[in-house]
């Protein structure tokens, strides 16, 4: 058996060696940051602990190690097209951490790190070398760190000094800081070339960074004081320990990358390449943040997966040449390598593979579709003499056509061409912009005890104050959080609009007036409206486990609105419900609803909460004491919300829609209780008035309603077949003249109507059998219309449609678009049809 650490075994000893010396092993939190808005992924092992060190939350426990899942890719952090092509560049990475909230500091800090490193891990201390701050900008140089370095047993020929860019750390311009030190490992072989300098040259790696957290700057640029606690942050990337351990040059030639390697090579028959190495890594990225509930889409998050898997299957397709839809398979063997360390990803198994699947197929037909347009745009240029295509036509790829500007940029590039920028904003950015803003005051402020799960009133004491918002020291108002809104009410008389949640803070909104720190208050939530909010939350518990028993348990809550009028519940599927599918889970909850059992609420340890079965939400914060709610036997989740003290408290469940609102993503609305009947007696008014309309009982409603429409399709079709009879004009010929030794043949239509004027163009193509066909005329909107086509010979000639189209819009205005055989323009103003038709001729050349 090799004596070689593996990356399970090196992750294993780096989280006992912490435990053994007093750390709590704490599990990774999602990749989804919780209560954090200006970050887009967790990438670093602190974000979890961030409101522990600004001491806004408390847990028991002063130290802590983890092995955290982090994605890097998007915003600052995008060096995307690296991966790959690098042996360290990642989009998912493991880092390894151990943190001191107030408790050690240097010394034990310091001493672990080179005991762990040189006895723990076994790397050779002739190849480590660390580094201490050297003082820069009036901050002193690191001098205890250097000394502590010396007694844990480093040369002093091995101690580098660098400065504020590589080991000065802060949480931001105002707030924690500190300086760091780095252990680095030299790559090439057991003795170091004097000529390769420790932050300068790439055989140094860096493998550990240890924050030393002592200080704080209270304003930008200005002075830094002593913290009275200092804390400890350490991370150490997995990928580049296992790489040092394990003698690998590379990251990916260690056993964390080489069973992936492996597959894609049996899935390609290709040798293992840089497109290899990127499927390896992308497969990585989407399992882990597909498994934290991040969706495939067009914005924030999932747009930033959708640009990793897109890449991951380009290079498949294009590079390794494989046709066939892969990525769910090399996604699959992740799930097998890393589930014993994550086993979120076993419990998520099935949705992952089933969303992978789904975005592939859909990319594979935006792919298929985008070559043929590149292509196309391709010789435009060639024709040109230009090499760089244009950023309107880029953004046109994308938005009419779905092909990424980056795929379609990277395409170019390989044909020796470019593509301008469409978008300076990356749409990843744009996440952050919808939150709330609300003032730094409260991120000062201790956590407000909630008192509202055992009534609704209560008194406190104003703590902070901003405008008319404030904050007490406790209170039976609910902010805003988790899906379900905020309590209104009344605070000493005065109305509270609105209840809001900043981290542990709840803050009153007023409808006027102010209060002063320190008054004293008798808060008064509004209890018909909690109760109505009670009961939609309650509902939508019962809703989330009946569409997993209906839908399968691969379904899984994407958000939700908790409203005393309505709830909205989002969740992952990827296949429309059909109807008797809604009706079996409006029927269970409406079930579960009438058999009244007393809802339970327990508070329990976070670890056993999970094995006790209770469902957890993706991207909610959860600390080591959970609420788990069961509002009926079938139904037990963490959640911190107010509920129905039985569930025939909800009195009654009717869904009134379903729809899809993001690929694999659908949103139902419901109504409970007394916002149900309203809806229902609405429902009776319109089919009473329907039926009295159409002369028929209710009961023979839906027939006769039929047969209306029945009859109402033969009227339009025999109206239809006269329109078109009366476009048979004697005159036909003197509207058809040969340009190039083509037939064009153009028509005003006195009435514009989209599907009449395609019918006619089809039937003008049969006629002419090879030719071009210009009709237009205004339409009921006060616009006009122009449509074009071509006969299949002339399309495959060059001769296409749309190209037709766009150049008349060049002249007469307005947008439009199609296929290369039928296309047509939406024009401003109907004088100028003529103008386009006209135009025609002079555009009809092959």
């Amino acid at each position: 058996m090799s004596s070689v650490l593996s990356a399970d075994q090196i992750r294993e000893r780096f989280l006992s060696f912490f435990a053994e010396r007093g750390h709590k092993r704490v599990a990774s939190s999602s990749l989804v940051p919780a209560n954090d808005p200006t970050l887009l992924f967790t990438n670093a092992g602190m974000v979890q602990f961030k409101d522990v060190f600004t001491g806004r939350e408390t847990r028991d426990y002063q130290r802590a190690t983890t092995s955290q899942k982090c994605v890097r890719a998007g915003g600052k952090h995008n060096d995307l097209d690296n991966v790959g092509f690098t042996a360290r560049h990642h989009t998912f990475f493991e880092m390894l951490g151990n943190f001191s909230f107030g408790d050690y500091f240097k010394a034990d800090a310091v001493k672990w790190g080179w005991e762990l490193v040189t006895k723990g891990f076994g790397l050779d201390p002739n190849r480590l070398a660390v580094t201490v701050f050297k003082g820069e900008d009036g901050i002193p140089a690191d001098d205890e760190a250097a000394e502590l370095w010396v007694k844990a047993g480093v040369p002093k020929d091995r101690i580098f000094r660098l400065g504020l860019k590589d080991n000065f750390w802060s949480m931001g311009d105002t707030g924690a800081c500190g300086p760091c030190s780095e252990i680095y490992f030299y790559m090439p072989g057991p003795t170091p070339d004097p000529k390769d300098k420790v932050g300068e040259s790439d055989h140094w790696v860096e493998i550990w960074n240890l924050v030393f957290m002592q200080f704080e700057r209270k304003e930008a640029g200005g002075k830094l004081f002593n913290l009275p606690k200092p804390s400890i942050d350490t991370g150490a990337g997995l990928e580049r320990v296992c790489s040092a351990v394990q003698g690998k040059q590379s990251n990916y030639d260690t056993d964390l990358f080489t069973p992936l390697l492996q597959k894609v090579q049996q899935l390609s028959g290709k040798p293992m390449n840089a497109s290899s190495r990127v499927i390896a890594d992308h497969s990585r990225a989407a399992a882990f943040l597909i498994g934290d509930g991040v969706m495939p889409s067009n914005e924030g998050r999932g747009y930033v997966l959708r640009r990793i898997m897109r890449r991951a299957i380009r290079h498949g397709h294009q590079m390794l040449g494989m046709r066939e839809p892969f990525m769910h398979e090399s996604v699959s063997a992740v799930i097998e390598l890393m589930s014993n360390a994550y086993p979120e990803l076993r419990e998520n198994q099935k949705f992952i593979l089933e969303a992978t699947r789904h975005e592939e197929a859909s990319f594979r037909r935006t792919l298929e579709k985008g070559l043929a347009l590149i292509d196309d745009e391709v010789e435009k240029l060639k024709k040109a003499g230009q090499k760089v295509l244009k950023g309107e036509t880029v953004w046109y790829l994308h938005d009419t056509h779905g092909m990424p500007p980056d795929v379609t940029k990277i395409i170019l590039q390989e044909r020796g061409l470019d593509a301008e920028d469409p978008k300076k904003a990356e749409r990843e950015e744009k996440f952050a912009s919808s939150e709330k803003a609300l003032s730094d005051i409260w991120l000062k402020q201790p956590e407000t005890k909630f008192l509202g799960y055992e009534g609704l009133t209560a008194t406190g004491t104003v703590i902070a104050v901003d405008g008319s918002d404030f904050a007490v020291d406790q209170t039976p108002f609910y902010g805003e959080s988790g899906g379900q809104v905020g309590d209104t009410g009344t605070a000493n008389g005065l109305r509270v609009k609105d209840t809001l949640k900043e981290g542990g803070v709840i803050i009153h909104r007023l409808e006027k007036g102010a209060f002063k720190v320190g008054d004293k208050l008798t808060l008064q939530v509004d209890g018909d409206r909690r109760d109505q909010i009670r009961a939609n939350h309650s509902a939508t518990h019962l809703l989330h486990k009946a569409l997993r028993t209906v839908l399968g348990d691969e379904v899984k809550q994407k958000g939700s609105v908790v409203h005393p009028d309505y709830l909205r519940f989002d969740y992952s599927c990827f296949k429309q419900p059909t109807p008797e599918q809604l009706e079996q889970i409006e029927d269970l909850v409406n079930r579960w609803i009438r058999e009244n059992k007393g809802a339970e609420t327990k508070l329990m340890k976070i670890d056993e909460a999970r094995k006790s079965g209770a469902v957890a939400l993706f991207g909610e914060k959860y600390g080591d004491q959970v609420r788990v709610v069961t509002v009926h036997p079938e139904s037990t989740e963490l959640c911190g919300g107010t509920h129905v003290k039985a569930s025939g408290d909800i009195g009654l469940l009717k869904i009134t829609s379903d729809s899809s609102i993001a690929s694999g993503v659908r949103r139902i609305s419901a109504l409970t209780g007394v916002g149900a009947l309203p809806y229902v007696r609405e429902l009776q008014r319109d089919l009473d008035g329907a039926a009295a309309a159409l002369k028929a009982p209710r009961a023979e409603l839906g027939k006769r309603i039929e047969a209306s429409q029945k009859r109402i399709k033969e009227l339009e079709k025999k109206l239809e077949e006269l329109q078109l009879k009366g476009t048979g004009a004697k005159s036909e010929d003197e509207n058809i003249r040969e340009v190039n030794g083509i037939k064009v043949l153009t028509k005003m239509i006195d009435s514009a109507d989209p599907g009449l004027m395609r019918k006619m163009a089809d039937r003008y193509r049969d006629q002419l059998k090879s030719g071009v066909i210009g009709l237009g005329g205004p339409t009921a909107d006060g616009k006009a219309l122009v449509l074009i086509a071509a006969t299949r010979d002339l399309v495959d000639k060059g001769l296409k449609a749309g190209d037709l189209v766009k150049a008349i819009a060049a002249e007469v205005g307005g947008s439009g678009g199609g296929k290369p055989d039928m296309a047509q323009l939406g024009v401003p103003d109907p004088s100028k049809v003529p103008q386009a038709l006209a135009r025609l001729y002079d555009l009809v050349k092959v």
